[in-house]
């Protein structure tokens, strides 16, 4: 299981895709692993900002049931990029990006 989040968060780095976040005049940009990461540090599920792109959010109790619960994720779209982390509470949270 750990594999697989690490090679989630290999991909979610490698990937040149990132979403854009405005916070009073500056830019900020993430990526499906900043934005996990970020739900996983918080413990709020939500969206963070994606710069037009479709985005699917979810989480589980497993890596595998986090991914399956982001909105989208039934292979209408095609996927830019995808990332799991493991919250303190337990949960895993989920961000896929989709290809417009």
């Amino acid at each position: 299981m750990i594999r697989i989040l690490l090679l989630l968060a290999v991909l979610a780095v490698a990937t040149e895709a990132r979403a854009e976040r405005y916070y009073s005049r500056t830019v900020v940009r993430t990526t499906a692993a900043d934005d996990a990461a970020d739900m996983a540090r918080t413990g709020r599920f939500g969206h963070r900002g994606t710069a037009g792109c479709r985005e699917g959010i979810g989480y589980g109790s497993t890596p595998e049931q986090a991914l399956a619960n982001c909105c989208f994720n039934d292979g209408r779209y095609r996927i830019r990029e995808k990332a799991v982390f493991r919250g303190a509470n337990g949960r895993y949270y989920a961000v896929i990006r989709y290809e417009n």
